[in-house]
């Protein structure tokens, strides 16, 4: 099962470095992540996604809580939460795919950031779900590039990763 980490850690050099080596030497995987610095400049939320079973998660956070660098982690999945992620995509439009492409991106609520004679790229925003549906609608012989940043998430209500 997908499970969205968000970590507050200390904002200082090697703790990311810590935090991927920690799944790298026990052999789990880190589909996506993303760091960046909070409203406290010395503490920097970082938000992974992995996959596994309940025994696999329950391993890696008490590993996570063993380095120095965590103050504090909280499994978004296992309650109200929102995430979103963003996803940058290029691809070819010339003729009438230049229509449809403006059809599909307003459809999915995106916006067009870039033009040119044959290519838009278009900017998507929103769960990782239907980041997925834009690209199933898309003709997969059009895209050029895809940029995805990965889940970032916050606690739905009250529920807060604070210290």
């Amino acid at each position: 099962m997908r499970h969205i980490i968000s970590i507050l850690l200390e904002n200082e050099a090697g703790a990311l470095s810590r935090v991927a080596g920690l799944f790298s030497a026990r052999g789990y995987n880190i589909e996506s992540l993303s760091v960046a610095p909070t409203e406290d400049p010395t503490l920097s939320r970082m938000t992974l996604v992995t996959s596994g079973s309940e025994d696999v998660i329950e391993q890696i956070t008490k590993q996570l809580n063993k380095l120095i660098e965590v103050v504090k982690l909280v499994d978004l999945s296992d309650g109200n939460h929102i995430e979103r992620e963003l996803m940058l995509v290029k691809v070819r439009a010339i003729g009438s795919a230049r229509e449809e492409f403006k059809r599909l991106v307003d459809i999915f609520r995106g916006n067009i950031v870039d033009v040119t004679e044959k290519t838009y790229t278009i900017e998507l925003t929103g769960p990782s779900t239907k980041l997925d549906a834009l690209l199933e609608a898309i003709d997969r012989s059009l895209v050029m590039e895809i940029a995805r940043t990965g889940a970032s998430g916050l606690g739905r209500g009250e529920r807060s990763l604070t210290i």
